[in-house]
Formats: C-alpha cells, sequence, structure tokens
C-alpha cells in the first residue's frame, strides 16, 4: 500500500483551542458489501431518487457500483452525523452536487455542518467528508486506453500539455495524465461546478513523484488558496483530494479502508501546505 504525501512542516499537533476535525476519507471496493447485502442496505437507506436513479442502469456491475456507493455515504454520513443512515436528507444544488441538509439546532454529534462529495471508478467508491468548508475527490484506475487518454490531454491547460508530453506514451504519460485528471476533477468538485468549470482555466503543476508544487487558480476562484492531496492507497489507483486552505493549522486526513461497519484506525496522513494565490 503507498500512502506517500508530501511533508507538511506545519502538521504536527495543534493547540487544543485551534484543533480543527480532521478529513475523512473512505475508500470502499465493490467486492466489500456482497451484491444481496447491499441491494438489501439500499432499500431501507436511500431515498425515492436515489432508488429510482438505481433502476435506470442497463449493466448489473454499474447498479451495483452506484448501491455500493451510495450506501457508503449513508453509512459514513450517519456515524458523523449520529443520525440513521434513512434520517439523512440529501439535497441536490442546481448543478447536481449532493449536499446533507442541515438540521434545526445542529447535529446530534456536533457541529452544523457536514459537507460530502463521492467519486467511483474501476471497481472502488471514494467519500470525502468535512466538518467546515468543503471538499473534492476523484477516484481513478490505472489501464486506460490511449486513445481515450490523449481525449483527456487536449482539455488541460497549455503548460499541463507540455508536462504530460515530456514523457513517452506508455505508462509514464498516462500516470502524469491521470493524476492532473484526478486533481482538476477533486478541485471542480469541491467548487461545486464539475465539469462546468473548463478544465484549461486552470493548472497544477505536479512534482515527477508525487505531490503538487504549484496551482494557478482561474479567475473567479476568490479563495485562490487551497491543500491538494494525491494518494495512491492501493496499488494502480489514484485518490485527489482539494480543500480550502482556510483553516489555522495543517489538519490531517483519515483514510478508511472497506465499508464502515467499524471504528477501525485509520490511516493518518498530513495535508500538503497550501498552494495557489490569494484573491486580493
Amino acid at each position: 500500500m503507498t500512502l506517500t504525501a508530501p511533508e507538511s512542516p506545519s502538521a504536527g499537533s495543534p493547540p487544543h483551542h485551534e484543533t480543527v476535525a480532521p478529513v475523512k476519507l473512505w475508500l470502499c471496493p465493490n467486492d466489500a458489501l456482497p451484491p444481496d447485502l447491499a441491494g438489501e442496505l439500499a432499500r431501507h437507506w436511500l431515498d425515492e431518487r436515489e432508488h429510482q436513479t438505481a433502476t435506470r442502469f442497463l449493466f448489473e456491475r454499474d447498479r451495483r457500483q452506484y448501491l455500493v456507493a451510495h450506501t457508503l455515504v449513508r453509512r459514513a454520513l450517519a456515524l458523523e452525523a449520529g443520525l440513521t443512515e434513512a434520517e439523512l436528507v440529501i439535497w441536490r444544488s442546481s448543478r447536481g452536487r449532493p449536499f446533507l441538509q442541515p438540521l434545526p439546532g445542529g447535529l446530534p454529534r456536533g457541529g452544523d455542518h457536514l459537507d460530502f462529495n463521492l467519486s467511483h471508478a474501476g471497481g472502488y467508491s471514494l467519500l470525502g467528508i468535512v466538518r467546515r468548508q468543503r471538499i473534492g475527490v476523484d477516484v481513478e484506475g490505472l489501464g486506460r486506453e490511449a486513445r481515450g487518454l490523449e481525449t483527456i490531454v487536449t482539455t488541460f491547460a497549455p503548460e499541463e500539455q507540455r508536462w504530460a508530453a515530456e514523457v513517452p506514451e506508455g505508462p509514464r504519460r498516462e500516470r502524469r495524465v491521470l493524476r492532473l485528471w484526478t486533481l482538476k476533477e477533486a478541485y471542480s468538485k469541491a467548487r461545486g461546478l464539475g465539469l462546468g468549470l473548463p478544465f484549461d482555466e486552470f493548472s497544477f503543476s505536479l512534482a515527477d513523484d508525487r505531490g503538487v508544487l504549484g496551482f494557478r487558480p482561474p479567475a473567479d476562484d476568490l479563495a485562490g488558496r487551497w491543500r491538494l492531496l494525491e494518494l495512491e492507497p492501493v496499488p494502480g489507483v489514484l485518490v485527489a483530494v482539494a480543500v480550502p486552505a482556510d483553516e489555522p493549522f495543517a489538519p490531517h486526513l483519515e483514510l478508511h479502508h472497506g465499508f464502515p461497519w467499524n471504528r477501525a484506525a485509520p490511516h493518518i496522513v498530513p495535508l500538503p501546505e497550501p498552494v495557489g494565490a490569494p484573491r486580493g
């Protein structure tokens, strides 16, 4: 398992009065839930809209991916909020981004805000949860066809296209392309824009191995500075996480594996230093 992250000089224990809840990340393979169990949990936990969506899939593997992903959302949010899975009310923005509906008086386990973001690909579901601000996550599996990769590259900023082309076609170029793609997806989803934000309007500068060295935000980004994390939690599976850099210190991330049936100890990963340019 590869969990290397950029070193963060401020990732030590903060003063108690500045404590900020860590980012929670769940990586769940589809086979963590038997199909019958996934269907049974979905029957009790999902809302009418989710049930309708599940019936529209032509292929059973896609339906199973959907059911595992959305039961994962319900279970992890229930643990964080202190509610039962069926009590959670999830609404969606005009662009389709889901949000947990706030409760009058706050959540049973404290606070009045939980933001989450979901991604699934290659038989894995990835869920990110934060108690402040917003989060965006993306997961991608290596092993794309070359034609698909070239299509992806055309959406990048010119400097990113040049960086991807510095290495020959093959596994090294695929890794560079998908590293950029997952970061762009995570950032756009944290903004609540998804593919509505043109990917050539912002760019990342990446280390050869792993880590974001620089970030040129789009003109409409009022925050400007972000914590952007790359992980490879299992070989061949790339993960990116984006959270705004407005906390008093660099919090850590808790990475959980599998379906959240219990409180098994997570892997602790420091979030990197902010990158980008603050807006004046």
